[in-house]
């Protein structure tokens, strides 16, 4: 599962910290579901342990969830939209950019802007079969979308698949409304752990995936490269190295969108973290600070050198695309674990709920009016080891602005000797937001806001999506601001100008 490490200055950390989880029988009590590995009270702690034996579950359900895909074929669906947020729509992304269309194409719609919701009706929605997952059942964006699509196509409850916790809102809608299926969940599996269970599994059928493979690597998947993955990643935090870089073949260059969630949203509160680092291009040693740690999924010339100059290391077993079935395993157990070595509860995530009071007050009270600062006034006040966001409420589907995120990103890191991260709003609220709010006070974050020509009304509500956006947008900000976190707004124009 690891094929190779090369820790330099953390390696006697690391080994340190190894052997501190074998003595607490890190593993076994993982397994059994002991709570006080992390911490003496059970919430939010004994009731998120499920992900390890869904795996079995899961297995014993793919015929189920084949001949489901196979009966919405042959009533004439032909396409997919996942409605959902961070948990419930990150792995769907991933299976849907790695494995391509199957038997239906499928459309991830984990977005508020009202340019992307207004393209699905470019599709014969008579034709659509959308999959509301939420595991509250109460997610603002997965509820506004379900109400818009509902009365769209005409409330055809042939149409609609629910994904949710047993007993949620959205469970008994599905049962009222007589949907198609609702897949109930195993309720003690919190929604960055959900990968391998129905809200993984369900757009998985859809795509044609081989669930059975998939499943069977992450059944295989050695318990004990967690540990040691966890204890590197953990022990490396610790010592200063908090960026950890992911360097992953372009194939599964998405898997990164998941695993962003997972590390961040699991390790990042009380004043620590590890900040994932998704998506930068590899390049020379001098433009990384030693506040750095590199996993590789595969092997990359490009790491020698990085080694060489003292970064640590660590490249990973990767054969095929059905490892990713054993990469989520592996690194679920990792951030669990590493949330042992950090002292911290990996379940919980206490600082989400504060963009979303902050967004429910905007909508209350009014769009605040909030002045733009230029690039160079955020991008100043970076130092070393710190890290740099830009916080995108844009169109995801505008590839030219997502394409000029990564050239500034870029441009920063170069020229600054920092990490840098892209997150697309609100999508980045459901997973890298906890750590933004609750983690290490390092991030300069820049926001930027797409205008939005055209709304799109949602029904029972006195806004549109375009709206909800901009509250969504503004109460971010304001949440960062309110914990004294270097924090601003930029009119795209003048990112684009920046060099």
């Amino acid at each position: 599962m690891i094929s190779r490490e090369r820790l330099g200055p953390v390696a006697d950390a690391v080994d340190a910290a190894t052997a501190d989880l074998r003595e607490r029988n890190a593993l076994d009590r993982l397994r059994s579901g002991d709570h006080t590995l992390w911490q003496d009270d059970p919430t939010e702690v004994a009731d998120r342990l499920g992900w390890l034996p869904v795996v079995d579950e899961m297995q014993a359900r793919t015929g189920d969830l084949r001949d489901f895909a196979r009966a919405a074929s042959a009533d004439g669906l032909r396409h997919g939209v996942l409605l959902g947020m961070g948990g419930s729509s990150l792995f769907p992304e991933v299976l849907n950019r790695t494995f391509g269309a199957g038997p239906f194409d499928l459309r991830v719609l984990d977005t508020t802007d009202p340019a992307a919701i207004a393209r699905v009706a470019e599709l014969d929605l008579a034709q659509c079969l959308f999959v509301v997952a939420s595991k509250s059942g109460s997610t603002i964006e997965t509820r506004t979308q379900f109400d818009h699509f509902w009365e769209a196509t005409g409330k055809q409850p042939a149409q609609f698949v629910v994904v949710t916790d047993p007993g949620s809102e959205l469970a008994a809608i599905g049962a009222e409304r007589g949907l198609r299926h609702v897949f109930e969940n195993r309720p003690d599996i919190g929604g960055r752990y959900s990968a391998l269970s129905f809200f993984g599994m369900v757009p998985g059928a859809l795509l044609g995936v081989d669930l059975d493979g998939l499943l069977g690597r992450a059944a295989a998947a050695d318990h004990e490269s967690g540990l040691r993955l966890g204890a590197i990643i953990g022990a490396a935090a610790k010592a200063g190295r908090d960026k950890l870089t992911l360097v992953l073949p372009g194939e599964v260059a998405s898997f990164g969108l998941w695993l962003e969630q997972l590390v961040a949203e699991s390790t990042g509160k009380h004043g620590v973290g590890i900040v994932p680092v998704a998506g930068e291009e590899l390049g020379s040693p001098e433009v990384y600070g030693d506040d750095r740690i590199f996993v590789s999924l595969g092997t990359n010339p490009a790491l020698d050198a990085l080694a060489a100059a003292g970064h640590p290391v660590v490249e990973l077993v990767f054969g095929n695309l059905l490892d990713l079935g054993t990469q989520v395993l592996l690194w679920e157990i990792a951030v669990a674990l590493s949330g042992a070595v950090l002292g911290i509860n990996p379940f919980d995530q206490p600082d989400v709920a504060a963009a979303k009071a902050a967004t429910a007050k905007v909508l209350e009270e009014g769009l605040p009016t909030i002045a733009t600062v230029s690039p160079e006034q955020l991008v100043d006040q970076l130092a070393p080891g710190d890290y740099f966001v830009l916080q995108a409420f844009v169109d995801p589907g505008d590839e030219a602005l997502l394409a000029e995120l990564e050239r500034v990103r870029h441009v920063v890191r170069d020229r600054r000797a920092v990490a840098t991260t892209v997150g697309i709003g609100p999508r980045y609220l459901h997973s890298t937001g906890q750590l933004h709010k609750g983690g290490p006070p390092t991030g300069v974050f820049m926001q930027l806001v797409g205008d939005d020509p055209v709304d799109v009304p949602i029904p029972g509500r006195p806004y549109g999506f375009s709206t909800l956006k901009q509250a969504q947008a503004a109460g971010d900000l304001l949440s960062l601001r309110a914990r004294g976190l270097r924090a601003g707004r930029v009119h795209i124009d003048e990112l684009r100008e920046y060099r």
